[in-house]
This record gives C-alpha cells, structure tokens and sequence, in this order.
C-alpha cells in the first residue's frame, strides 16, 4: 500500500524548519540562517520513497508583520494549513511555551488537521528537562504525536519521516520519483544567493535584501551556465555594506553562493551579482510582487 500526502512545517521563527527539511531532502533547498524570518514564501519538498511521497511545505515562521512583506509571509503561513493532511509544529527545546506559542496553536485549533509536536534543538537541553517541556506543550494542544529530534545532528528525524508515513493516507505519487521541489531553478538559486547575504551581514541588512535572477542560460559547448543577479536593498547605506571595500564583500558572497548553486544544478557556473538601491520596497506592493511575494490564486 502506497501513501502520499501533504505536511505542513509551521513554528514561530527560527526554530529550524529550514535545517529539518534539508536532512530529511538529504540536500539544500531552503536556506538557512540564524536570522528570524529566512524563509519568506511557502517551499515545496518533495520526499519520495519506496513506501510513499511525502510533499513537504516549509512556511515563513509565524511572527507579528511589521511591513507589508511580512503581512504577506504569516498569510502564507496560515493559508498552509488548510491543505494539508499533517502539521509538523516545531518548537525549540531551550525555550518554553510563550505568547508566540499560544498563537500557532489558535491557528492549529481551526484547522482541524492531524498535529505533530517537534521539539527540535534538544541538544542543547538536559534531557531530565524535557518531560517538563512536554508537558507544558501538551497543556496547550492535544497532539497526535510528540517526537523530539535535533535537526543538526539528525537525531530522531528517521524516527519522524517514520511517523508521518505510518499517519498519511493511501494514495497516489502526485510527482515524478525523480522530482524534489515545485520551485523553479531562478527562485532556489536566488534563495541561495540570498542565505550567503544573510550569513555575511547583520543588523537591518538581511531583511531589507531582495534577490532576483535576472538571466539564467547555457554555454554552449563549456558545460557552464552563466547566471546575472540583482540584489535589491533599500538604501545606499545598506548597498555599501554588501559591496564592501573595493567590492570584496559582494565578491565573497559570490563565491560562497556559486560553490552552492553548482552542487545543484550539477555543472559550473559562472555567478555575475549587481546590487541596486529600491527604496522601501517591502512596504510597496509593486516590488513584493515582481520579487514574487503575492498571492497566487
């Protein structure tokens, strides 16, 4: 008997959802930062095996907006649940249940779906005080199962993929064997353009960064694919920190994002990045749809 289904990842920012998907993929495909709201549209991931097809959907973290882009991150996130069969809902062992908490679970409450509690990052904690963490989880929500795993280390996440096929029902391979994300090659190497941006520069930087693929094209007869980026920030304070002195910044955020991008698409690249100044774009809806942040129904 085959099974398929669709399953939801949600949790407050920066608790791991990102790290979690990419070791069940067994390879990058959302980035990953220790910056609070990283990913900002719903990713598809596709994890086929001989017993099932698990279509993963890996959502902005939950948080309050403050911008229009991040009006448009928690609908995406909320809209999630109501298409799926489960929702992962993924916590982090070092930090109790707060406000942020009780608000994803209201939201889990009306959607009337099948409810897995993760506890990730249980490294980091003394394993006596994870019952009480448990606990204190199981107050707030009846949950179908509660699996503690650490995302990094890969400990328990076997166990989950386990787990979420023994509750998926019967079904179809909605996609070919072969297939792992629903996302254009232009969208996941803007991704990873962006996570280098993110690793490299801080305070206000990260979230007023934007990437978006220009132009993407073989080289005939070199087995290279030439690909021309803009990145996008909102003043020239913030294009000077990424450029950096006599440009090295923007020339390592190059490097690092080109030695990721070839591991995907599997051949060399040849990686050219502009930076551009658009003043307060995540507030104006004209941008966040060119750079792909609107609805799609």
């Amino acid at each position: 008997m085959f099974k398929s289904g669709v399953v939801a990842v949600v949790g407050r920012p920066n608790v791991g959802k990102s790290t979690l998907l990419n070791y069940l993929m067994k390879q990058k495909l959302t980035i990953i930062s220790d910056k609070p709201q990283t990913t900002r549209n719903k990713i598809t991931c596709i994890l086929t095996t001989q017993e099932a097809q698990i279509i993963f959907l890996d959502t902005p973290g939950l948080h309050k907006p403050r911008t229009k882009l991040g009006e448009y991150m928690v609908k995406v996130s909320v809209g999630s649940l109501r298409e799926v069969d489960i929702v992962l809902f993924l916590v982090e062992a070092s930090h109790p249940p707060g406000r942020g908490d009780g608000y994803v679970v209201d939201l889990l409450k009306q959607a009337e779906t099948r409810v897995f509690l993760v506890i990730n990052k249980i490294d980091l904690v003394e394993p006596l005080e994870l019952e009480g963490i448990i606990e204190r989880y199981r107050e707030l929500y009846d949950f179908s199962e509660v699996i503690l795993v650490s995302a990094v280390n890969g400990t328990n996440v076997t166990l989950l993929q386990e787990k979420l096929v023994a509750h998926l029902p019967e079904g179809p391979k909605y996609y070919p064997e072969d297939m792992i994300t629903e996302q254009p090659e232009r969208f996941v190497v803007s991704e990873l353009i962006r996570e280098k941006i993110l690793e490299q520069t801080r305070d206000e930087v990260p979230h007023s960064v934007a990437v978006e693929v220009d132009e993407m094209k073989e080289r005939k007869g070199k087995n290279m694919i030439y690909i021309r980026a803009n990145i996008f920030v909102e003043r020239d304070s913030q294009k000077g920190i990424i450029v950096g002195n006599q440009g090295k910044m923007l020339k390592e955020i190059g490097m690092k994002a080109r030695q990721d991008i070839q591991v995907l698409l599997g051949c060399k690249v040849f990686l050219e990045l502009w930076v551009k100044v658009q003043k307060d774009w995540r507030n104006r809806s004209k941008f966040l749809k060119d750079f792909g942040y609107h609805d799609r129904e």
